[in-house]
């Protein structure tokens, strides 16, 4: 097993060593040791990181990716989680794209007053829909 010390985990992984230590505080990762004060780690760590960054980029907080590792190595995915979780980021591009048409169409717009666009006015009625459900 190749072990690497804290500051080359940190620098792989773009994950700042303070980060490091807590998420060892937290139970996602485990240190195999210390040289001196400094700690180390399994080379593995390293795409164990990348897998939590991109759960955290998909929504899921460390407690719900802490509990998909049932040992250091070895992954439990909840297959309807990830999927639950993909239908709600679809829903979050749909109206992320529906939120896009509508400024491109208000940037340019030739109307002298944008209340009086009757696409303007979709578009405001169509935000007021999204913020409405997302507040729901």
């Amino acid at each position: 097993m190749k072990v690497l010390d804290i500051g080359v985990v940190a620098k792989r992984s773009g994950v700042m060593p303070s980060k490091l230590r807590y998420y060892e505080k937290k139970g996602l990762i485990k240190s195999v040791g210390r040289h001196g004060l400094r700690r180390q780690y399994a080379e593995s760590v390293v795409k164990k990181l990348q897998l939590i960054a991109l759960g955290q980029v998909a929504g899921f907080t460390l407690d719900e990716i802490a509990k998909m590792f049932e040992t250091q190595d070895k992954l439990s995915i909840d297959r309807e989680q990830l999927h639950t979780r993909a239908q709600e980021i679809d829903k979050t591009i749909r109206k992320l794209q529906i939120l896009s048409l509508g400024l491109k169409h208000i940037a340019k717009c030739t109307a002298q007053d944008h209340t009086q666009c009757a696409e303007f006015n979709k578009i405001i009625s169509r935000g007021q829909r999204i913020l409405v459900h997302r507040t729901e």
